[in-house]
């Protein structure tokens, strides 16, 4: 039935030029492309840092020196990491591919008076659409006509039903998507039921979806935490490395009268102060744990997001897809006066809801593209499939439509087994008690039903038949003479492991936000199905919140925790106003209306199997599975990363004393120098990144889901931390110097002593390791804890070790003299006596 009457010229369309010129003038159907970055600009932005100047720097300064091996050595780490930062750059560019093909249909269009198929991208303003079931369609527009139209804007509005159209030929300029009896359809939503045609309001980057990707474009990428607090620390760094290293030249060669080797004394310095060990070891350590988590079916899509993953404060969920299976299910039938419930449990259905399910069906398509005919259809597949209620062989004859006036629709069978004609009526359960003519009390029973059913988040709809003997169709549905058989509840599925994955949540000291396109009633039931508290400030519509000011909005957040009938502009809006309140936020989600919130927020979590590619291709971390349980895991294992990522920046702090005390107080002290730019590179490019590995391997404490998040204000570097790395790293310096000035005063050779220093330096390098481990536990009660890295490490270096002291080519490359096995004892000694100290503020801080 169409509702209502186009102007007949309107039809025709636009011409084949009026079309070309309208494409020239407005460009094509799609996304236009991010702006491209080439490899020298995106090589400027990386050398541009501190570090890696100061890095490039030296390098350059070896070369001319002609001590090219110390060269390379630190040129090729400035081109590794650039390789790494070049990768990581092209992901706002797959957002918006991944755009651009989900807008890009084939598009059935009306042009000079004939229906032809073109490219979605060559659709204009202006066109005629001819839009029918299973269509995606191609771009904005208003519906001129139609016949019993619905649409699924799931992926604009994360509503999970499909909502009803009706025509409007003059409507001017479209509307937010959402609700019912709108005449606007919209780009890259799906026609499940009907047909029509509309005229075209917007394309590209004008219409809804086209919004969403321009906020892509413009949302620039969050850095963690962790990421801002090392970058502050490598600037502080470099700074102090630059005026120490200026004044140790000045100092050589006024004293000295040597201003070469003043210049690279100064630099040998400079590398041992240099902070680039910190960003390779977070590289390293972070993508070790995105590898650990990835065998958890979570892909890390965005490594730094690791380390923040642990110190979420705030989950911001969407309904559809994430807490529930976004997958229409028939959950409860009335009829008579009893209740069925339906589950997935092989229980038979009564004799007394063959009757109500077996009209539900005939009153649906035989073939549905609508999800709530499908559950309707799959029940019946279930229950009547050998029996006598499944009609394959009726013809339908007629059908009514739905209209606003009348939200019910009708099918008039001819069946093969009877004379008269049946009749299928199913819709609102107020529309089905009209065609029924009720009374008032079946009306008040009718009415406490639908309450009952909705109250569990259920979308209710009334079934009734007829038998019908005449000739001609009636012109309304009302002539036929109804019965009443029961109502159908139909809701989107719990996903079963939501609820103990909440509590979880809970009890780690997450907050949990529900943020969906659904109505207020259903997203409540929901929370009440998985025990989600509401908060005391009560359920958000995205109406109220489009009133509110910021300021307002910052404070009624901290008391609400549901947000219904939210547009993908207010989850954004959302999302910034709990980062501006301080909390480190995750969001998660499926569809293209979460993806500008998941690349907002600090750690973006899409759906894998059921969410869309823009979806995933904004998020930081992808559930392989969709299980919102996996999501606990990730929290857990991420704080877990966070807390041996602690251990290794301690150590990496703490180590970096003895090796700035052993390359500038033998000069200060008139003693030959112990290093050169080698051993410094080795130290700071190889022994410090492998230890990180080894506290990456460390397992998680028990107990690390039963305290709070850490807090995003603390930094990493905290007095305590700071305090006992540079008390550790003094002792392992003092027993090195100790070694050395005890060498040196009793006649030992500079290469000798330089040997004695450095083995020294690496048995206190690997005592750290040892008793860093755990802040908790001894070393022999860590030993209870499987580590392979633990051994490779040592066992590497010790080898190492060994070799550069014994092998006559590692030797002149270091510059060491042969030792004798007694001499070596006593570096062992002292280097892991250094440390022992803090195995005994371990024993006191646990009494």
């Amino acid at each position: 039935m169409s509702q209502a009457t186009p102007d007949p010229s309107e039809l025709r369309g636009l011409s084949q030029a009026e079309a070309q010129a309208r494409l020239c003038a407005e460009g094509a159907n799609e996304l236009p492309a991010t702006g491209q970055r080439n490899l020298p600009g995106i090589a400027l932005e990386v050398v541009r840092e501190p570090m890696f100047l100061l890095l490039v720097a030296a390098g350059a300064i070896y070369l001319l020196l002609g001590d090219v091996s110390d060269a390379l050595m630190l040129l090729g780490f400035v081109c590794v990491v650039m390789g790494i930062t070049i990768y990581q750059e092209y992901k706002t560019e797959r957002v918006l591919e991944a755009l651009r093909d989900l807008t890009s249909p084939r598009a059935l269009v009306v042009r000079d008076g004939i229906e032809q198929r073109i490219a979605g991208r060559e659709v204009v303003r202006g066109d005629i659409l001819v839009l029918s079931e299973g269509d995606r369609v191609p771009a904005d527009a208003a519906l001129i006509s139609c016949n019993d139209f619905a649409a699924d804007e799931s992926l604009l509005t994360g509503e999970s039903v499909a909502v009803r159209k009706i025509a409007q030929p003059d409507a001017i300029g479209p509307t937010p998507p959402g609700g019912d009896d709108l005449p606007f359809v919209y780009s890259a939503t799906l026609v499940v039921q009907g047909r029509g045609m509309a005229r075209v309001l917007a394309t590209g980057q004008r219409s809804e979806i086209g919004k969403i990707g321009k906020a892509l474009q413009e949302q620039a990428t969050e850095a963690t935490p962790l990421q801002k607090e090392v970058g502050r620390l490598v600037r502080r760094l470099a700074i102090i490395g630059v005026l120490l290293s200026l004044l140790l030249m000045v100092i050589y060669g006024l004293t000295r009268g040597d201003w070469l080797h003043g210049l690279l004394t100064g630099i040998t310095l400079a590398m041992s102060i240099l902070p680039e060990e910190y960003p390779v070891i977070l590289t390293v350590f972070l993508a070790m744990g995105a590898w650990r988590i990835s065998r958890h079916r979570v892909l890390t899509r965005r490594v730094p997001t690791v380390e923040a993953l642990g110190s979420a404060t705030v989950l911001c969920v969407d309904k559809t897809g994430t807490l529930t299976l976004n997958r229409m299910a028939v959950q409860q039938m009335i009829a008579g006066g009893a209740s069925f419930v339906a589950d997935t449990a092989p229980t038979p259905l009564p004799e007394a809801f063959h009757e109500l399910l077996e009209f539900g069906i005939l009153a649906s398509e035989t073939t549905p593209f609508d999800p709530m005919e499908k559950a309707i259809h799959a029940l019946g597949a279930r229950h009547l499939a050998a029996t006598e209620h499944i009609h394959r062989d009726w013809v339908l004859a007629h059908e009514y439509s739905l209209s606003p006036e009348l939200l019910a629709l009708s099918h008039v069978w001819q069946a093969r087994d009877r004379d008269e004609y049946v009749v299928a009526a199913k819709g609102a359960p107020e529309a089905i008690a009209d065609l029924c003519h009720m009374n008032e009390q079946q009306l008040a029973t009718l009415d406490e039903q639908v309450n009952t059913l909705a109250a569990q988040g259920m979308r209710v709809l009334g079934v009734a038949k007829a038998g019908y003997y005449g000739k001609a169709w009636p012109d309304f549905q009302h002539d036929f003479d109804f019965e009443f058989l029961g109502l159908i509840g139909l809701a989107d599925p719990v996903r079963p492991t939501v609820a103990p994955a909440l509590r979880e949540c809970a009890t780690a000291g997450i907050r949990v936000v529900m943020i969906t396109g659904d109505y207020p009633a259903t997203a409540a039931a929901i929370a009440g199905q998985i025990g989600l508290d509401t908060g005391s400030g009560g359920i958000i519509s995205g109406s109220e919140l489009g009133s509110m000011e910021d300021a307002t909005l910052r404070e009624r957040i901290r008391h609400s925790n549901i947000f219904a009938r939210m547009v993908p502009e207010q989850k954004l809006r959302l999302v910034n106003a709990l980062k501006a309140g301080g909390e480190v936020v995750a969001m998660t989600g499926d569809g293209v209306n979460d993806a500008p919130a998941l690349k907002a927020a600090h750690i973006g979590i899409a759906m894998g199997a059921r969410g869309t590619d823009v979806a995933r291709e904004a998020a930081a971390l992808v559930l392989l599975d969709d299980d919102f349980a996996t999501i606990v895991r990730a929290v857990r294992l991420g704080r877990g990363i966070f807390d041996n990522l602690h251990k290794a920046m301690a150590y990496a702090l703490a180590v970096h004393i003895p090796i700035v005390g052993l390359a500038l107080i033998p000069l200060l002290l008139g003693w030959p120098p112990v290093f050169a730019p080698v051993h410094i590179v080795f130290l700071e490019m190889i022994i410090g990144p492998s230890c990180s590995i080894v506290f990456e391997a460390e397992p998680a404490d028990r107990n690390v889901m039963q305290r709070p998040p850490r807090n995003p204000e603390r930094p990493m570097f905290d007095t305590l931390t700071v305090a006992l790395s540079l008390l550790q790293g003094m002792l392992v310096l003092l027993a090195a110097l100790a070694v050395l000035g005890y060498m040196l005063h009793h006649g030992a050779m500079e290469a000798e002593a330089r040997a004695l220093a450095f083995s020294t330096l690496i048995f206190g390098n690997l005592g750290l390791i040892l008793v860093n481990r755990s802040w908790q536990h001894t070393i022999l009660g860590t030993f209870n804890n499987r580590n392979p890295a633990l051994w490779w490490v040592t066992g590497g270096a010790f080898t190492f070790l060994l070799l550069a002291l014994t092998q006559p080519f590692l030797r002149e490359v270091f510059h060491f003299g042969l030792i004798t096995p007694r001499q070596f004892a006593l570096c062992a000694a002292a280097g892991l006596c250094s440390v022992l100290w803090f195995e005994l503020f371990k024993l006191m801080r646990r009494r």
